[in-house]
């Protein structure tokens, strides 16, 4: 009997020891340091979602000075995070990114102002200072501003931008009437610093229809080409998408899975995974043709882009994945 039992555990360990041979190496580049924004992934990960597609993936987490479609580029990634107007720039400028898959199917950035300040309406903002995030996240608030007909250079008829940190400080040291924040992160960190929600006048890119996409799955397109890794992209898109469904049933799970990835405060990263599972929308990580107009035109009535996309985004992957 002992034997048997030496045998069938070697056999075990010998079958375990192809399977990782043969595993796909995918490098997933996130578009900011591990949080919760991104718990999908984490919780693919732990949960054996990847393995189970036969895939090895590494996660490699951003920062301030890390540019997802520089990596890509550069040959440091398989596949990216990274908003809709910044892709589609680098698109433009000759990275052929391809959006695969939309995770996150709504908008979390938002404008807020002190409610004792000057700015209550969009009427306010002209002759005032406002804060933006720069490094491909601008795109959103420079189309929004084009729509109002106002000048982002400045002076009575415009608005002044402050290339805002990504934090609360212009706004706790009144360098900026307003500033942007997303809802899963940053407006908490404004009501941690002290302001109320009741004391806050927010302009939310989605209510307001100025919405573009953000956080998206993108390849290079040439890739695609290849029969072996589209499949390994409509399984790590399966996988990660199982990942965002169990992060959403989960949230308490899900955020202390990216706290043993390196997120910083759990208290923060669980009150950030339940505002993050309200943009995933259906869950199946489908793009919807009608917001990807939406985003396109509003990058080209600001100039932010000069012509028209072509082949920027394809749905064979989640239709794919989705089966």
């Amino acid at each position: 009997m002992r034997n048997i039992l030496v045998a069938l555990m070697a056999s075990a360990m010998s079958l375990t020891a192809v399977q990782a041979a043969s595993a796909a190496d995918i490098t997933l580049q996130l578009k900011w340091v591990a949080q919760s924004q991104f718990a999908g992934y984490y919780v693919g990960e732990d949960k054996g979602f990847y393995d189970e597609e036969g895939l090895d993936v590494e996660i490699k987490a951003g920062g301030p000075d890390i540019a997802p479609e520089q990596v890509i580029a550069g040959g440091g990634a398989d596949v990216i995070v990274a908003w809709m107007g910044g892709a589609l720039v680098a698109r433009e400028k000759g990275v052929p990114l391809v959006n695969i898959a939309q995770p996150y199917q709504k908008s979390g950035l938002q404008l807020i102002c002190p409610k004792d300040g000057p700015i209550q309406t969009e009427a306010d903002f002209k002759g005032h200072t406002l804060g933006v995030w720069f490094f491909g996240n601008e795109y959103p608030f420079f189309a929004w501003m084009n729509k109002l007909g106002l000048s982002t250079e400045g002076g009575p008829d415009g608005v002044t931008v402050l290339k805002q940190s990504f934090d609360v400080q212009p706004l706790v040291q009144k360098q900026a009437d307003c500033i942007s924040v997303m809802t899963y992160n940053e407006y908490w960190q404004a009501i941690d610093a002290g302001f109320k929600p009741e004391d806050l006048v927010v302009f939310n890119y989605t209510e307001m229809g100025n919405d573009l996409l953000e956080d998206g799955l993108y390849v290079l397109e040439d890739k695609l080409a290849d029969p072996e890794f589209k499949e390994n992209m409509v399984k790590f898109v399966r996988a990660s998408m199982k990942g965002w469904k169990y992060a959403m049933e989960n949230p308490d799970e899900a955020a202390e899975i990216v706290m043993d990835n390196g997120g910083q405060d759990e208290n923060h990263q669980k009150r950030m995974m339940g505002e993050v599972a309200k943009l995933i929308g259906d869950g199946t990580g489908k793009l919807d043709p009608a917001v990807y107009e939406r985003t396109a035109k509003a990058l080209l009535d600001q100039k932010i882009i000069t012509k028209e996309p072509e082949g920027a985004y394809t749905a064979e992957i989640t239709d794919a994945a989705m089966q």
